[in-house]
């Protein structure tokens, strides 16, 4: 239950969007905010504070919101909890009716989901899983430039798993389609949440197999074989591409001591 005096961090979502005051999620008392807190859901913890999943109002100026991307070099754990609180906002957006018998869906009391109000069936989160990979080529990392990206800045390539597929598979489906080229000793790094709107990034390692890079200009903008000293603008840290990034330099490093 809502304690309108105690101190919590506050998720207010518009459009995916999250309500920020300084760059930072608002932190106080339920009665100092601007909102009317009546709908909030509790969320988690963090450092024994709690987290508030807020909807804010139609009318709510979307000027004080912004992309989750601005809360990139908070620790961890706080940008998760956000992440969480965009995702299920857009469940309960997009997840309105059943699927099922086409009655209206509400949001769980006592479960995560959209549960219908005709057949009760509950409609969870959907989760899209995505593998991102870096590939290394002895003291060579292979980034991609993504038309998305209007600053010009590479990253590792990434891709959706498809049905029946291993994380491995798409994996080396995914760098084969977009580069060209063949990997081996596929192995696991690390995940993260990535609610744009509802990823989960599962990250991997492998080693360059064979094969002449050849970009798929469907896809991306550019591909090149990087060194530590010719290393482009990459993506920002926070992220688990910037993770896998600077692992795969500091690997590179160490074969060359």
């Amino acid at each position: 239950m809502l304690k309108k005096q105690e101190n919590a961090y506050w998720c207010i979502v518009k459009d995916r969007s999250l309500y920020l005051e300084n760059q930072s999620l608002p932190f106080g008392c339920a009665k100092d905010l601007n909102f009317d807190t009546a709908g909030a859901r509790l969320i988690g913890h963090y450092q024994n504070h709690p987290v508030y999943w807020l909807e804010a109002p139609e009318q709510a100026d979307s000027g004080d919101f912004y992309s989750q991307r601005e809360l990139l070099s908070v620790e961890p754990e706080l940008f998760q909890l956000a992440g969480r609180a965009t995702q299920l906002s857009h469940m309960l957006h997009t997840q309105q009716f059943c699927p099922q018998c086409g009655a209206q869906c509400h949001y769980g009391e006592t479960e995560v989901a959209m549960v219908c109000s005709g057949c009760h069936t509950p409609h969870y989160p959907r989760v899209s899983p995505c593998v991102i990979v870096a590939v290394r080529k002895d003291d060579k990392i292979l980034l991609a430039q993504h038309p998305r990206h209007k600053t010009g800045m590479y990253t590792v390539i990434a891709g959706f798993v498809e049905a029946g597929e291993t994380l491995e598979q798409c994996v080396a489906r995914e760098i084969k389609e977009e580069t060209g080229i063949e990997v081996e000793n596929i192995r696991y790094f690390g995940s993260q949440p990535w609610a744009f709107p509802s990823n989960l990034m599962m990250a991997f390692l492998a080693d360059y197999a064979g094969g002449a890079l050849r970009p798929d200009y469907a896809e991306l903008t550019d591909a090149l074989w990087a060194t530590a000293e010719t290393l482009p603008e990459v993506a920002p840290k926070g992220t688990i591409a910037r993770s896998l990034i600077d692992h795969t330099l500091i690997l590179m490093a160490g074969s060359q001591a």
